[in-house]
């Protein structure tokens, strides 16, 4: 983990996200079972601004980003992107997860093709991106995430920061208006999480609109605009990094960091 006193703080681009509300969370519940895994979560993400959810494990952060592209239904409450209610399915849903690309903790990249072919292959098949033009895209985004070389090469060939690094090219291909991440640095092993962290503190200070759930308290100081502190399904706490690093309002934030930043 990166001791965020070690991580100097470099804020994206225009250091506060002023855009318009693009991700909105309203009253939203989602139960497994018995277990009430998000309770009333209330959530404004603005055009621009970059969030990071933290907590322990098990208090419903990646319940919270799947959510948002319906990777996981909700009980009650609502999420609208861009001003449009969440689809239940079909067609309308197909296009809306165009507009939030999502880079998971495994890479999920399809093993028989090319790095190439994977990044390709949404613009391809679900805009329909003639092929040439989404060959000259994807190698430009390959570029912008450090893996050109290893355009012509399957997944299996390259290390887990390099294949994290396509996944997160393969998200841009469909040009989102927000990207998720969850946790998608925490199976790489420690010397390739830098790498990739890097790309995403780039993409923030070109002002991707980004929701980032991960352990990476250093990405959080660097690169947020807000912290979001969920714990048992709730959010406890939000806050600017410095503010919430330095002087965490509630005990249990508190009693979190004070575990994580001494080690």
């Amino acid at each position: 983990m990166v001791d965020p006193s070690s991580a100097a703080a470099v804020p994206p681009a225009g250091s506060r996200a002023t855009g318009e509300p693009l991700v909105v969370l309203d009253g939203v519940n989602k139960h497994f079972g018995a277990l009430h895994v998000l309770q009333d979560i209330d959530l404004t993400v603005h055009r621009g601004e970059v969030v990071v959810v933290i907590g322990p494990s098990g208090s419903g952060k990646s319940t919270l980003c799947r959510t948002i592209n319906r990777l996981e239904t909700i009980d009650s409450g609502t999420i609208t992107i861009d001003g449009k209610p969440l689809p239940a399915e079909g067609k309308a849903l197909a296009r809306l997860r165009a507009d939030v690309g999502m880079v998971f903790q495994s890479f999920n990249l399809f093993a028989h093709k090319t790095v190439l072919e994977n990044v390709m292959l949404g613009p391809v098949k679900a805009k329909g991106v003639k092929r040439g033009e989404a060959k000259q895209q994807a190698l430009a985004l390959l570029e912008r995430v450090g893996v050109a070389n290893q355009a012509d090469k399957l997944p299996a060939q390259l290390s887990g920061g390099q294949q994290q690094r396509v996944a997160i090219a393969r998200a841009l291909a469909m040009s989102p208006k927000v990207m998720l991440f969850d946790e998608p640095t925490s199976a790489l092993d420690p010397e390739m999480i830098n790498e990739v962290l890097d790309v995403m503190v780039s993409l923030a200070q070109d002002g991707m609109t980004m929701i980032v759930v991960t352990h990476e308290m250093g990405f959080a100081r660097r690169a947020a605009h807000r912290v979001v502190f969920m714990d048992a399904g709730r959010v406890v706490e939000e806050a600017e990094p410095e503010t919430f690093f330095t002087a965490p309002r509630s005990d249990r934030a508190q009693d979190f960091l004070s575990k994580i930043l001494t080690h």
